[in-house]
């Protein structure tokens, strides 16, 4: 070989060392990005894990119990093997049939020859039966062992290699983990949007629903005062004791029902500490439209007459 074939054999030797040098370099750096990735998904997943948990704390959900492993079953130990007698082996293994003054060995070869199974053989050459049930098998459950060794036996299934699993592309399996992590961070941001309304009419701003929810308790004073009124006319309350209750006593009723449902209802989940509850709004409110409401009804009652 001359002096240009070496140098050309070691130009292409070189050339393959700095090819796999290279594939080594891009294999080490797309493994270091499967990691950076690998580690940046799970910051990301165990974050979203914490705010589900505050998420849940602070709607009333605890985490679920985890389920307790299954106890063995006490006291019960493995099956009856096939072909293990279910009860102490009386007479056969002593090779004496009770009953008989014959051996084992010797009414096996009577049944045999006569062509009818001896007493206490069982219908099984050789074996005895157990003691005052003569016909009987000793082993009901050899036909089970005979059927089955076959199969466990059988060379069919010798050799055959078990299904290989898919081959799995690690960047594949990230980015389905990313698309995975940034719907849940969708799904997360929908829960909180959700949490941070109220049960009380969760679509209306906290100065309507305070309108809303005073107004009624007033139109609810005013059912009341319609009640009194009504008492009134009959003679049941005096017209003192009206008048207080219209100017003072159901106006306060409604304020402080209204006060009370905005601070049970009104509050959202997420949100720490009372919610506005537009204390001079709800006083000028209730304390106005009672008493509007029984002026209303004079007016009334009046054009009516």
């Amino acid at each position: 070989m001359s002096f240009e074939e070496y140098a050309a054999l070691a130009r292409q030797l070189a050339e393959q060392r700095r090819t796999v040098e290279r594939d080594a370099a891009a294999e080490s750096e797309r493994r270091r990005d499967l990691h950076a990735t690998a580690d940046y998904l799970h910051q990301r997943l165990t974050a979203q894990g914490h705010r589900l948990d505050q998420l849940g704390r602070a709607i009333g959900i605890d985490q679920p119990a985890t389920a307790p492993a299954a106890d063995p079953v006490s006291g019960s130990g493995p099956g009856p093997v096939a072909g293990s007698a279910p009860g102490p082996v009386s007479g056969a293994a002593s090779g004496h049939v009770p009953g008989s003054g014959l051996s084992a060995g010797d009414s096996g070869v009577r049944s045999g020859s006569s062509g009818v199974p001896g007493p206490g053989d069982g219908g099984s050459a050789g074996v005895a039966g157990p003691s005052g049930r003569s016909g009987v098998e000793a082993y009901p459950q050899m036909p089970e062992a005979r059927l089955a060794l076959p199969t466990a036996a059988s060379p069919a299934g010798v050799g055959v290699p078990a299904q290989r699993a898919a081959a799995v592309d690690p960047a594949m399996e990230l980015e389905l983990a990313r698309r995975m992590a940034d719907e849940a961070d969708r799904h997360g941001q929908q829960a909180e949007l959700l949490a941070q309304r109220p049960a009380l009419l969760p679509t209306w701003s906290p100065l309507a629903r305070a309108v809303a929810v005073y107004a009624g308790c007033g139109a609810a004073a005013g059912v009341l005062m319609l009640t009194l009124v009504l008492a009134s006319g009959v003679g049941l309350v005096d017209g003192f004791t009206l008048g207080a209750w219209i100017c003072a006593g159901l106006p306060a009723l409604a304020f402080f029902g209204g006060y009370l449902v905005l601070g049970r209802w009104g509050r959202p989940h997420t949100v720490a500490g009372t919610p506005p509850r537009y204390l001079p709004l709800g006083f000028l409110i209730c304390f106005l439209l009672v008493p509007l409401g029984y002026c209303a009804y004079l007016l009334l009652f009046r054009a009516l007459r």
